[in-house]
């Protein structure tokens, strides 16, 4: 028996020490892809010296020195990024080029397909030769100064580059300037969002029994009303309808892994407002920025700060792209938000019924354009897809979006994007923006932008100004459905007509209140085809702003900043007495621990709430549970499976009920059931719904609940998050404060099993004041570094929890005197 337990205790300790020795090895391993920032190196690609001075938050200031040119300054930006974010950018490269099943097997063949189906990569080749003289060169450098890098880590046998690599086998080719122009058209996918409006527009318009309710659940954003449109039955008739529609979504979720393309909702968004020297304290003018992207870790965004010959440009790049995307220099500064331009419609296409190889055109059937595709599968056997385009753009399968569900028997779907375009300027447009020096010239570099379509806010010392950049498509006027389902391809009215020109973009200059901004919300009216666009991003976020901006004479860098981290809910503010208006008060005595005393207490807390989302206080999860509960009531007996469509409460929706606006209120009432319930009815039962749903997942004491507890920000690594024990060290977790509707936007998933979590936030905050423009700051999600071994991996992440900045200085003196680390790059002949 003794011996057995030698033999035991041998083998228990002989397993704990190679359990030791082989986390020692891992962690050696990985540890070797760490970046060393303190260094001299020569390589191949710069024409002068260039130095990269890291601040000490690890922000990279790229300098060149005496006789260097732009060109070395992004030969520095690329060697930067891929220090920090190789794996990032080869993942997104990946993506584009629709190759990344090669290296994660099946689950991301879905994702591939629709890429490959898009052609993203083979536009992005075709458009190196649409850019500048200026962009191709710095281009080229930036591939150089990334390729700079890959050489060093197989010299030198830096651990691959990054600790996922040895996980997956991922060769990387070098660089080439089409790979930064197909990751600019990836963040066009990330951000738009038309599409799968048209879809849930049209299913729920087959869905619905009375198709004025239409207009009650996907409401126009306030202002004046629009056009009649014809039922999507009207338009085509003998729909398949949504057999199997719960089935085809779990098949799609299980298979979408790494699919950019945002479910609706989570599209882009963001904030940025302006104050002209009037309406500053000091003097000068301000400007506000935080775009808001899906939160991961890495985060989208990487600090960095340039020397160019125009000047000193500093603020937020994404890996892969050597641009200042949003930021400012000494001159001017400019912030992006989506502008939710209608620059996407699918085509309902008939086939021949004699050819399939054939499809309807106003001039007659017409030969598909088509070519295969071989996508390799890491342990499987590879697929073969047969690419279709039409002239109204690539086709796409059924089975991807649900598209089945809107597509007669005999047609497919092709999707008329301006993203797709093969002489895309979109690079040089964000270059020149970079060295515009004011205003008139900012304005003038965005008529290059192709795609994504964003809502440019710009501030010189002078002048502040907004210009929605991007194509607007020109449709006939007789569009039969203007763009807001899909239409009928063969038709010529149907189709687009070319481009509008860019002076037809909104743009506004020197507002005579000195104050303007966007929150992606509705800019004007404006009639068909010049419409810009019918379905914008906010409808709740600008009452807040608007009450903000108008509540002082004048702005301080300090009031933008409060601004921006403002976590009242105008949603909740306007909802509540609308929804408990019947009961408030009115409850009888009930003692402790029944569903009614609950209800009291729920009722009781509310009623004294101003609507703030702070991540301490009970009041937003009641809150956001109740109103929750309240739309799945209302809906889910008259759009049945579709309802889980809406995953997230429509403010607009839930007020039109309640203020019975054109009979809305009839949503309230059970159609199955035969009592007839009125919405008090509704209310009530979805705050007990509410209170179990609490009770069961955070606990019955009200008092002690903490919203933060349930708006968990999941900045999670989108590849090795869900792996066990890898995703401690590789995923950030933390409490916040907002919601859905805040302009601190937090803006939460809406599925099972945590409806809550914040998925969807700034990524970016920065705030320029040009009285003192040094005193300007700015801040990113999570850390500068993709290695989740170094210390800025997540260093940033508390600060940006907190609603803390970091300085944004162009001083080189502050940048050198509190580097971490100067690296100095010296030619290779």
């Amino acid at each position: 028996m003794a011996r057995l337990f030698r033999w035991l205790l041998r083998l228990t300790a002989g397993t704990i020490l190679l359990g030791i020795l082989g986390a020692i090895l891992v962690y050696f391993l990985a540890a070797q892809s760490l970046p060393d920032y303190d260094k001299e190196i020569a390589l191949p690609g710069p024409t002068a010296p260039v130095e990269i001075v890291r601040d000490n938050a690890n922000v990279p200031h790229i300098f060149g020195s005496f006789g260097a040119s732009d060109e070395d300054v992004f030969f520095g930006l690329g060697y930067a990024h891929a220090q920090d974010r190789l794996w990032q950018m080869a993942v997104m490269r990946r993506t584009a080029q629709g190759r990344l099943s090669e290296v994660f097997g099946p689950r991301t063949v879905r994702t591939d397909s629709f890429l490959r189906r898009l052609d993203l990569y083979g536009a992005a080749r075709s458009s190196v030769s649409a850019q500048s003289p200026e962009t191709l060169r710095a281009l080229q450098a930036y591939a150089a100064g990334v390729n700079a890098r890959l050489q060093e880590i197989n010299e030198d046998a830096l651990g691959r580059g990054a600790p996922e690599m040895f996980l997956f086998n991922m060769p990387i080719a070098p660089w080439q300037p089409a790979d930064s122009i197909a990751i600019m058209k990836l963040m066009a996918v990330q951000l738009s969002s038309n599409m799968q409006e048209e879809i849930l527009r049209a299913q729920t318009s087959i869905a619905l029994d009375d198709p004025k309710r239409l207009e009650d659940i996907l409401p126009d954003a306030p202002g004046s009303g629009t056009a009649t449109l014809p039922e999507y039955t009207e338009l085509f008739p003998g729909l398949p309808g949504f057999r199997g529609l719960e089935e085809q979504r779990r098949a799609q979720t299980a298979h979408a892994a790494l699919m950019p393309l945002a479910p609706r909702g989570l599209g882009g968004a963001s904030n940025a407002w302006a104050a002209a020297p009037n309406r500053s304290a000091a003097g000068g003018t301000l400007l506000a920025n935080d775009p808001h992207l899906k939160l991961t870790a890495p985060g989208t965004w990487y600090l960095a700060r340039l020397e160019l010959g125009t000047g000193g440009v500093i603020g937020g790049t994404i890996p892969g792209i050597p641009a200042v995307l949003t930021g400012r220099s000494q001159q001017l500064g400019w912030g992006l938000t989506s502008s939710y331009l209608d620059d996407q419609d699918l085509f309902i296409e008939k086939i021949n019924p004699d050819n399939p190889q054939q499809y309807l055109t106003p001039n007659g059937y017409k030969d598909f354009t088509s070519r295969p595709s071989i996508v390799q599968i890491k342990g499987n056997a590879p697929l073969t897809l047969t690419l279709r385009w039409t002239e109204n753009g690539p086709v796409l399968p059924g089975s991807l979006f649900e598209l089945s569900t809107i597509t007669p028997p005999g047609h497919v779907v092709s999707l008329g994007w301006t993203a797709l375009s093969h002489e895309d300027t979109s690079m040089t447009a964000a270059l020149d923006l970079m060295r515009a020096e004011n205003v008139a010239q900012a304005i003038a570099a965005g008529e290059n932008f192709i795609a994504p379509s964003q809502n440019i806010t710009l501030a010189d010392h002078d002048t502040i100004a907004l210009k929605t950049v991007g194509v607007m498509p020109d449709r006939d006027l007789r569009n039969q459905s203007r763009g807001r389902l899909p239409n009928q391809g063969w038709r010529r009215e149907n189709r687009w007509q070319g481009r509008l020109p860019y002076a037809a973009n909104p743009e506004f200059i020197a507002p005579s209140g000195g104050i303007l901004g966007n929150t992606n919300n509705k800019l004007l009216e404006r009639p068909f085809p010049n419409h810009v666009s019918y379905s914008w991003g906010d409808t709740q976020r600008i009452n807040r702003w608007r009450r903000l901006m108008q509540s002082r004479e004048v702005h301080t860098r300090d009031s933008f900043i409060e601004a921006q981290l403002d976590t009242v809910s105008y949603s909740a503010q306007t909802l509540l007495p609308l929804i408990g208006a019947d009961l408030w008060f009115t409850g009888e005595a009930a003692p402790n621990g029944t569903p009614e005393r609950q209800r009291q207490i729920a009722l009781s807390l509310l009623a004294e709430w101003n609507g703030e989302m702070n991540e301490h206080l009970p009041e937003p999860l009641i809150y956001a549970s109740w109103v929750r509960a309240l739309q799945k009531r209302l809906i889910e007996d008259d759009l049945g499976p579709l309802a889980d469509a809406f995953d997230r409460v429509e403010p607009l929706f839930l007020e039109r009920v309640f203020r019975n606006i054109d009979g809305a209120a009839a949503w309230c009432d059970v159609a199955q059931s035969a009592p007839t319930e009125s919405c008090t009815d509704m209310a009530r039962l979805a705050l007990d719904d509410a209170l179990v749903y609490i009770s069961e997942n955070y606990g019955s004491t009200l008092e002690s609940l903490r919203w933060g507890d349930a708006h968990q920000a999941t900045q999670d690594h989108e590849v090795l998050g869900e792996v066990p024990f890898l995703r401690y060290f590789v995923n950030i977790r933390q409490s916040t404060s907002g919601g859905d509707n805040t302009l601190q936007r937090g803006l939460t998933s809406g599925e099972e099993p945590a409806p809550f979590n914040n998925v969807h936030g700034a990524g970016y905050r920065g705030v320029y004041d040009f009285a003192d423009p040094d005193s300007s700051v700015f801040i990113i999600a999570t850390g500068q570094s993709g290695h989740f071994l170094s210390r800025y991996y997540d260093d940033m992440a508390q600060y940006w929890r907190r609603g803390e900045y970091i300085p944004m200085s162009l001083d080189e003196k502050l940048a050198r005197a509190a580097s971490v680390g100067v690296t100095r790059i010296l030619p290779r002949n």
